[in-house]
């Protein structure tokens, strides 16, 4: 097939490379533009323009893919289909229908549940068993249309929102290859999501990421792991911003206050949950890298018997 692929993220690249390895004609690579990055702020390219690049496939970077200027560009290549990966642009109603296939999104969730931004991380915060990957064909609505195809794996309880990503990317690639050859076939049937059976992944921001001592430990772990490595759970400590990376917990019962650090030692800092034990594991200060709590209590101290907000 004659394809456009939209995407930016590491996530995007596994589908990108593999639609180029299974012959498929990628005629144009569009991807968010360069961001300034770092302390020297020197522009960064997305994973997907480096993969363009090195695969030496053309790339289109607008500021907005629903200008008249971006619709032109794309129409003068005439794909068969358009690929959408996190691409991180909403694309119109013009876009959507212009190809002979339409757009085809990879999304990381079983559809309907955890339309939007995040599904990685939620689909861990929530303490889901199971998630996956779902194609579908794109309208305008935000991550409502036919589902395709879907493609399951589970949640181990340990596993953090990195090691989920790192199966889905390919999983979804694979997913995404299957759904091009049948759709070529006229092989597929779609079908439409129930929208009762919706919800929703949010973004995050400082409010979300906050670890709240009343909620169960179990809570608490699964939050620290679908936000590990990114963008990180924290805590405030004497004013000051601790994120937290890796966790374990203990649902047994205590009678201390939530937030009350019972004790640090290298096996852990044993915080206090409204049901249960949290134990941090792995931890960062302020300005500084992170750290397992073992290797960081070796040259500091950390309070025990205060209340951590």
């Amino acid at each position: 097939m004659k394809v456009i692929f939209m995407g930016t993220p590491e996530f995007a690249v596994p589908t990108l490379k593999m639609l180029k390895d299974k012959g498929h004609e990628v005629l144009l690579v569009v991807t968010q533009p360069d961001k300034p990055s770092g302390r020297g702020n020197k522009l960064k390219k997305s994973e997907v323009k480096e993969t363009a690049e090195e695969l030496s496939l053309p790339v289109f970077q607008p500021q907005k893919i629903k200008s008249r200027e971006s619709m032109d560009v794309l129409k003068q290549y005439d794909p068969d289909v358009i690929v959408v990966v996190a691409y991180g642009q909403i694309l119109n109603k013009e876009i959507l229908e212009f190809p002979k296939y339409g757009c085809i999104n990879v999304h990381a969730s079983l559809l309907p549940k955890l339309r939007g931004a995040a599904p990685l991380n939620w689909a861990i915060i929530n303490g889901e068993e199971k998630t996956g990957v779902t194609t579908m064909k794109m309208d305008t609505g935000l991550d409502t249309g036919d589902m395709l195809l879907k493609a399951e794996v589970e949640i181990d309880e340990e596993m953090n929102v990195g090691e989920l990503h790192d199966i889905l990317m390919h999983i979804g690639a694979e997913l995404l290859i299957e759904t091009l050859d049948k759709l070529k076939n006229d092989e597929l049937v779609p079908e439409k999501q129930q929208d009762c059976l919706s919800d929703y992944a949010p973004m995050f921001d400082n409010e979300n990421r906050k670890i709240s001592w009343n909620s169960s430990s179990r809570n608490i772990h699964n939050l620290i792991r679908g936000l590990s490595p990114w963008p990180g759970a924290y805590f405030i400590m004497n004013d000051k911003k601790i994120k937290v990376y890796e966790s374990e917990y203990d649902g047994e019962k205590n009678y201390f206050q939530p937030g009350y650090v019972i004790k640090a030692d290298e096996s852990g800092i044993y915080v206090a949950a409204c049901e249960g034990t949290i134990i941090l594991k792995e931890i960062q200060m302020p300005g500084k890298n992170k750290m397992k709590v073992d290797a960081y209590l070796r040259g500091n101290k950390f309070p025990e018997n205060v209340v951590l907000n």
